[in-house]
Formats: structure tokens, C-alpha cells, sequence
């Protein structure tokens, strides 16, 4: 995956440098001056969105809130450009406690590809440990989050695959193997509430995982495709301080094991566009056997 990733951008690189238009004021049928090392990779590998534009990087390694993706994409690259990202999250509860990490490239404002770890550690009385693999690729359809008067439209997958399989076997799962499929749609509007500038973004999944795929996927009391709405708002107090909320719906297919929906709200600091920071509260509500999961989250994300 990581070599496919890189001869993708290297050509990518090759095909922006062979159509390099003439700079403004150039005499007619001379070629635009040419960089050469750095000073090209910058252009390439560049940050040319505004601040915020890309909004963190969820639990699966999407980019979008804590917990829900958004239609936006990774990293502030502009339809010119790659852009990137690699994150860290934290979720500490009294029982359970989840990391995630992970890293994206966006591809000119158009593709989003991006691979993600999460490891859950839960407390007596198993003492067990439970991971799985995320792969994610998401394609911006149409919109633009703040140039058009419509919202930016993205479809996004999600190939997940568990590690440890035997404790979701053992509650009933029915696979190791799961991919999400989802629609997102969202929209920046610049003069929202009293003059700041609010988010707004609603993603349609269609899912079959338990517990977002840690305890595997399908079960006996469904296994099939179950469409879960999934919601965001955000404010934009200011350039670099947003604070915001989610709702994340979630299938129930194992008997005995009802799962909660789940919500969050966080305030997210954007230091500037190669970091931003995220402290949040998490309602995970009962987390297979453990009840009252909820608790505090962190988020570090670093990009260009």
C-alpha cells in the first residue's frame, strides 16, 4: 500500500510538472521558468486551503470530527496540490481505553486514501486486547465546502479487517471482515450564528460492524447492511478555535449486547496548518460489557 501510495504521487508530480502553464507576463512561446528540488516539492506537497478547512482526522482515519467523516479531505492541498496528515487519538474510560492512529494523502483536492490502527485494552474481568486494520479512500464528487452555494459532496469506504477475532467470534460475530460505505455532505457557511462561521455536515453509512468493527461484524440478531445517520455542527469561534458536537449512529446485531449511540463535543485548536490539537467528552454510554463508558478524549493531528 505504501509503494502504490508513493508511485501515485510521484506520478501525479511528473503529470503537474509536464502541464505547467506559462506564468502570467511571460513572453508568448518561451517555457516557464523551471524549479527544480525543493522549491518544486513545495508547490506540490503544499498547503494552499484555509485554516480549518480540513478538520481533523476521525477515530477511522477520515477526515472529518472525532467521530464522524466529513465530505472535506485530508490536509490543506489545493486541486494542485497533495496533502497529508497523520493523527493520534486517545479515549480513556473507566473500563476501556481506545487509541487510534493513523495517516491520509489527498490527492488534488479530488482523493483521499488513508490507513488507521485501533487498539482497545479493557480492564477485568478479560483483561483483553482487541485491534483492528482500517484502509479508507474517499472522492469528492461535486461542492466545495466554501466557494459554492452548495455543500461539498464526498462517497467513502472503509475496508476493516479485526486482529483479534476471537472475542468478537465468542459474543457472536459472524465475520473478521467488514467495509463501511458511506455518503457525506457538508458545508461551511461564513456568517452562521451572530457573524461566526458555522459547519454543518451529515453522513449516510451503511455498516454492518459491531462497535465500529472491534467486535467484528454481523451477528445473529442481523447481518445485513444497515443505513446509520451520522451528524456534525461546528463553530468557528475563531480562525484558529472551533468548538463542535456529533451524533454517530450505531447497528445493533448481537443479542444481549445493544449498543449505544454515540456523541461527543470537543473544542479543537488549530495551532496553525501542520497541527492541530483536539480535547473532547465522549458519550460512548455501555461498551459491550462494561456500562458507562463515557469520558474525556484527545486528539493531536499534524499535516500539510
Amino acid at each position: 500500500m505504501g509503494r502504490a501510495v508513493w508511485v501515485l504521487a510521484a506520478a501525479l508530480f511528473l503529470a503537474g510538472a509536464a502541464n505547467a502553464e506559462v506564468p502570467a507576463g511571460a513572453p508568448a512561446g518561451e517555457p516557464a521558468p523551471h524549479k527544480e528540488g525543493w522549491e518544486r516539492w513545495k508547490e506540490v506537497f503544499g498547503s494552499g486551503r484555509l485554516l480549518a478547512t480540513g478538520g481533523v482526522t476521525q477515530v477511522e482515519g477520515a477526515a472529518g470530527g472525532g467521530l464522524v467523516p466529513w465530505a472535506v479531505l485530508a490536509g490543506y492541498g489545493t486541486d494542485e496540490q497533495i496533502g497529508g496528515t497523520a493523527f493520534y487519538t486517545r479515549v480513556q474510560s473507566d473500563d476501556v481505553l481506545l487509541q487510534a492512529y493513523g495517516a491520509s494523502l489527498s490527492f488534488l483536492q479530488r482523493l483521499e486514501l488513508s490507513v488507521a490502527r485501533q487498539r482497545v485494552d479493557v480492564d477485568d474481568p478479560v483483561n483483553e486486547e482487541i485491534s483492528q486494520f482500517i484502509l479508507g479512500g474517499k472522492v469528492r464528487l461535486f461542492g466545495d465546502l466554501v466557494y459554492t452555494p452548495w455543500p461539498t459532496v464526498a462517497a467513502g469506504v472503509q475496508y476493516k479487517r479485526n486482529l483479534d477475532y476471537d472475542t468478537p467470534d465468542a459474543v457472536g460475530a459472524k465475520s473478521r471482515d467488514g467495509v463501511d460505505v458511506y455518503l457525506a455532505a457538508s458545508k461551511l457557511f461564513l456568517n452562521g450564528v451572530f457573524g461566526f462561521p458555522v459547519l454543518l455536515n451529515t453522513t449516510v453509512r451503511a455498516t454492518r460492524a459491531n462497535e465500529l468493527g472491534l467486535l467484528g461484524f454481523g451477528g445473529p440478531g442481523h447481518n445485513t447492511y444497515q443505513p446509520m445517520f451520522e451528524g456534525s455542527a461546528v463553530l468557528l469561534v475563531t480562525r484558529h478555535i472551533a468548538v463542535g458536537a456529533e451524533y454517530r449512529m450505531k447497528p445493533d446485531n448481537l443479542p444481549g449486547l445493544a449498543e449505544d449511540d454515540w456523541m461527543d463535543a470537543f473544542v479543537a485548536v488549530f495551532v496553525n496548518k501542520h497541527l492541530s490539537l483536539v480535547g473532547g467528552y465522549a458519550r460512548l454510554g455501555d461498551v459491550a460489557l462494561w456500562n458507562n463508558q463515557d469520558s474525556y478524549y484527545f486528539n493531536v493531528q499534524a499535516g500539510f
